[in-house]
């Protein structure tokens, strides 16, 4: 069979399953495949300068071209080859696809002039991901992730889009399937999970377990600092929420300063109300009457005066 510039040896069907890429340009290189899916080998980097090649399956020759022109016919009808960039295509993957590959070039005299293998090995692609969260007895949540299905599979946790850190787990790591969570730790939390053929991941919007931080010193000179339920809380009167806690002298500190203050102000409504006393009754002054010698038939006056002045 003859093609423009090379060999196609052409998939009847149409593949349908995952579809994953593989670089077999080294020798001893590992390429994986899902069953039912398609996976494209990179073989050379072009066949243009390579006057003859061919590709073996175990001991079986699934490829032969020499000058462009195939030698050899497969009946598999399942093989697709690339000459312009080199790259191999196995399509409706089955586990008769897997094994060791060897690709050999020669020169125009037919001596062989290379040769290296690679292997196609076959995994069960990654499915549907669980994600499940419960509160523990101290306010820590435990997160367990699985998958349905999947080869191998890895595990790793963003927070928010980041990876999660030391500061936020109090157990596992980012690689475990099972995790427990500080009790501060809230936010968008995702799952994946990869193989080699394929990732899926799940994601959740955790909260915190109602828990809070309290920090504070009680009557009888008890320190305490602890997480405790909000709604339960006895031991402190004003516990201070999450990891960062304010200072008992700033608190006491704070009161002080209030009394002084409520204290101020009753002094000064005092002072205001004894110095209006004090000058309505300076203003008022009432005029004394003096014993006199008068005629019978004569007339006391008496003259009462209001002083308007400011001054003594």
């Amino acid at each position: 069979m003859e093609a423009v510039l090379g060999l196609m040896i052409i998939l009847l069907g149409v593949a349908h399953g995952v579809d994953t890429y593989c670089d077999g340009r080294q020798d001893g290189a590992q390429c994986y495949g899902a069953l039912g899916g398609t996976v494209d080998i990179q073989l050379m980097d072009s066949t243009s300068e390579i006057p003859r090649y061919h590709l073996l399956k175990d001991s079986s020759k699934i490829l032969d071209v020499k000058h462009k022109k195939s030698l050899h016919d497969t009946t598999e009808n399942k093989f697709l080859f690339f000459p312009s960039n080199g790259t191999f295509r196995i399509s409706s993957l089955n586990r008769n696809d897997s094994g060791k590959y060897t690709l050999q070039t020669f020169d125009s005299d037919g001596r062989t002039s290379d040769e290296w293998t690679f292997k196609l090995i076959f995994q069960a692609p990654v499915s549907s991901v669980l994600l499940v969260s419960e509160c523990l007895s101290q306010g820590e949540m435990r997160v367990s992730c699985s998958s349905e299905g999947g080869d191998s599979p890895q595990y790793s946790w963003t927070l928010d889009g980041r990876t999660l850190t030391d500061a936020e787990l109090l157990s596992g790591n980012n690689k475990s399937n099972n995790i427990i969570l500080k009790q501060h730790v809230s936010g968008h939390l995702v799952c994946s999970v990869r193989n080699h053929v394929n990732s899926v991941s799940k994601e959740q919007r955790i909260c915190t377990c109602g828990f809070i931080f309290i920090n504070c010193t009680l009557s009888d000179g008890t320190h305490i600092t602890k997480w405790v339920l909000a709604t339960k809380n006895t031991l402190c009167i004003k516990p201070t929420m999450g990891p960062i806690t304010v200072s008992d002298t700033a608190l006491d500190n704070s009161l002080l300063l209030c009394g002084l203050r409520a204290i101020l102000g009753i002094l000064l409504l005092i002072g205001i109300f004894i110095y209006f006393a004090w000058k309505k009754k300076k203003t008022e002054k009432v005029a004394v009457p003096q014993t006199m010698d008068y005629p019978d038939n004569s007339v006391l006056m008496v003259e009462m005066t209001t002083s308007t002045s400011c001054n003594a």
